[in-house]
């Protein structure tokens, strides 16, 4: 049986979120990502862009239509892919006194292509979050050419 699609990529994803201005000011100072606000149907809205990717954010209670069937802040679990070295990471989350989870220091886990060498902290709103680098056998996958299937 053959789909009805087949995905390539991921564009965006949606958080419900308690505190925007919490939740931005943490994803900007913490993974570095861009907040943006742009209008939608006569109503702002609010993101956060990264690499190609971005993060729509709905404020709880007062979330956006379509949305998902249950939502809930804190229910989230991302993963995000760096270049930066997670060793390196772990100790400046430890600097700006953010708990690390698991420990408080690097873990290997099955990521979707390979190992991965994380580490786990939360969000303001206690969302799951992870940084991952390839395991040290697996460092190709940083530079590695562009599938055929990706978006360039």
């Amino acid at each position: 049986m053959s789909s009805i699609a087949t995905v390539r990529s991921l564009d965006h994803l949606v958080l419900t979120v308690k505190d925007l201005q919490a939740t931005v000011k943490f994803y900007e100072d913490v993974l570095g990502m861009k907040h943006t606000s742009f209008s939608s149907g006569g109503q702002d809205r609010h993101a956060l862009t990264f690499g190609e990717q971005k993060i729509n954010l709905h404020v709880s209670g007062r979330e956006f239509e379509p949305k998902a069937q249950n939502v809930q802040p804190g229910s989230g679990d991302l993963c995000f892919l760096i270049d930066d070295q997670v060793d390196d990471v772990a100790k400046r989350l430890h600097g700006k006194n953010i708990e690390v989870l698991e420990g408080g220091g690097v873990v290997v886990r099955t990521g979707a292509k390979s190992k991965l060498r994380s580490v786990y902290i939360r969000d303001p709103d206690g969302n799951l979050v992870e940084y991952v680098s390839p395991h040290a056998t697996d460092k190709h996958l940083l530079t590695r050419p562009r599938l055929s299937n990706e978006l360039p």
